[in-house]
């Protein structure tokens, strides 16, 4: 049975919560891949940045709609969830687009479990963890290489 050790890159790109925009882009760009572990100073996994976080930022506020009645204003959506993609359509450092506490796996999840959280939580990234530490990600290549036969 092929496990999540069997598969996962070691030699891991990361980024702190701090780094600015920008330079996650470059990141995503430069090394042609999804998404980006996002790790403390003891490279514990916080979160994890997209390219579709990023995306995110592209888009247009939703005003939400409002009732009004004897001059009172009241929303109709919840304003936490405006005051979240208000965030993040601002965010200036990865700790304000990431997503945080994301999923992760060990390193004896197996490939079946893996497969299931790509297709039906539509993850491309995913890292995998020790405790806290991360100590590999893979990506939907990574899974697709199972595929091949063996040479």
């Amino acid at each position: 049975m092929i496990k999540a050790e069997d598969i996962m890159e070691t030699n891991v790109i990361c980024v702190s919560p701090d780094t600015e925009i920008p330079r996650a882009v470059e990141i995503l760009l430069n090394n042609h891949i999804n998404g980006v572990p996002v790790v403390n100073d003891k490279k514990e996994l916080v979160g994890i940045l997209c390219q579709s976080d990023l995306i995110f930022q592209q888009k247009e506020l939703p005003i939400p709609p409002i009732f009004t009645i004897l001059d009172s204003i009241i929303p109709l959506s919840s304003s936490k969830k405006l005051e979240d993609t208000l965030r993040k359509i601002s965010a200036a450092t990865i700790d304000q687009a990431m997503i945080k506490n994301p999923v992760a796996v060990s390193a004896d999840t197996p490939l079946s479990e893996i497969a299931s959280l790509m297709v039906e939580k539509h993850f491309h990234t995913i890292p995998v963890v020790d405790g806290k530490k991360l100590i590999g990600i893979i990506g939907k290549e990574d899974v697709l290489k199972t595929l091949m036969p063996n040479e």
